[in-house]
């Protein structure tokens, strides 16, 4: 009995030391440059032409993603910033929502899990990376960063369009009254002035005051009326600011302004190429044809879906042609564009290394926390809790089956990317 409790406490640290000298020489093997590839079906060649057909298919899927919602909106008259395009039917109504719900399951399912993989990997030490839930941490101030930039942003919009459009009137007034100084208007009314008649300009301007008010009246609705002022308020409202050349900002829905739009759009798209710079660099990288099969039919998915809900804040934002055109050619070149650098940086970028895996991860937590943030906030509160929405109530079911197809259409492609 002795012996063996000699023989078990001389044999057993030497067995342990041995295998976890075994298990860091296997670790070490898993993080070495091209280890992530399936050996069996590394194939380079192969993988070449498996990523020419992928950029293809996904600079396509991406355009044409992207271009439905441009399209539509310039077709029924919405194009370049017009009036027609700021309040939208039922069914660009119903594409926001589908376009929510695939936006939010991309931060939710696609980013945060690829954060949480990226952080959690071996090769990775475990001080301090895996000792710290980063992913979540990195959304949450990503989350919080972007509603500092909404804010900063569109206060700085506002200012300046608002300075612009001062400008502008200031100007027009100057015309005015240089046309009427040459036709010798201005010089009656001078005179009507001058002769003392200051009670007759006070009724006047007591009339234009009621005239202001029972014009400003078409933009309010109160109680049950709610409802039916709906469509009054979208119509009136509106031609009340365009002849005041101000907005009150008393009607019983409060509109997100232009500006607010515009700042959304650009912020979504940041958290998207973001991510689709590291999808196109990790298929771009990849060696085996058995990896990239799945992804590219995925991928193409994945950019058609994400395409279509920014072009539908790039659309409701009203930007010049030339201005969405430049946003949605940004968007569709992204990750071909990154799988053709991958391509090229495959014979020695190890997709392996603690430095690749920390970049990629903050990326992924950063974007995560974007895309949950705008397509909760600005996306699914802005819509579903307005007065418009719960006006409707067969707009209402519609969008929601909409946001929850969007979300599980896009959640199903986690399966094979």
């Amino acid at each position: 009995m002795a012996f063996f409790e000699e023989t078990e406490s001389y044999y057993v640290p030497y067995l342990r030391a041995h295998l976890h000298q075994f298990a860091a020489s296997v670790s070490a093997a898993s993080c070495e440059e091209g280890a992530g590839d399936d050996e069996e079906c590394r194939d380079e060649a192969a993988a070449l032409r498996l990523k020419m057909v992928a950029v293809a298919a996904i600079l396509i899927a991406g355009a044409v993603g992207v271009a439905i919602p441009l399209v539509g909106r310039r077709r029924r008259g919405g194009g370049g910033g017009g009036e027609g395009g700021s309040s939208g039917g039922g069914m660009f109504v119903l594409a926001k929502a589908f376009a929510a719900g695939v936006i939010l399951a991309t931060g939710f399912v696609h980013m945060m899990h690829d954060a949480e993989e990226k952080f959690a990997d071996p090769c990775l030490p475990a001080m301090p990376w895996r000792r710290f839930p980063f992913p979540g941490f990195i959304a949450m101030l990503a989350a919080l960063g972007t509603l500092v930039m909404e804010f900063v942003g569109t206060r700085f919009y506002e200012r300046r369009h608002g300075e612009e459009a001062a400008a502008a009137a200031a100007t027009a007034a100057r015309d005015d009254t240089t046309a009427l100084l040459e036709d010798g208007s201005l010089s009656g009314m001078a005179a009507a002035a001058m002769s003392g008649d200051d009670e007759k300009q006070d009724a006047m301007h007591i009339v234009g005051m009621r005239a202001h008010a029972a014009a400003h009246q078409h933009s309010h609705a109160h109680g049950h009326d709610a409802c039916d002022g709906g469509a009054v308020y979208d119509a009136h409202a509106h031609a009340h600011a365009q002849g005041h050349g101000h907005d009150h900002g008393h009607g019983s829905e409060e509109r997100p302004s232009q500006a607010h739009h515009v700042v959304v759009s650009q912020i979504m798209e940041t958290g998207i190429v973001s991510h689709s710079v590291i999808i196109g660099l990790s298929l771009g990288v990849s060696q085996s044809p058995c990896t990239i099969k799945p992804l590219v039919a995925a991928l193409s998915f994945h950019q058609f879906f994400e395409g279509f809900a920014l072009g539908g804040c790039i659309s409701e934002a009203q930007f010049k042609n030339f201005s969405a055109l430049l946003m949605a050619f940004f968007f569709a070149i992204t990750t071909p564009a990154g799988i053709t650098v991958g391509a090229g940086i495959a014979s020695f970028y190890n997709a392996n290394s603690p430095r690749a895996l920390v970049v990629e991860g903050i990326l992924d937590s950063m974007s995560s926390g974007i895309l949950v943030y705008m397509a909760l906030v600005d996306l699914i509160a802005a819509d579903f809790l307005s007065r418009r929405m719960s006006c409707n109530p067969r707009l209402q079911v519609c969008s929601y089956v909409a946001l929850f197809v969007g979300a599980i259409a896009m959640s199903s492609l986690a399966i094979w990317a």
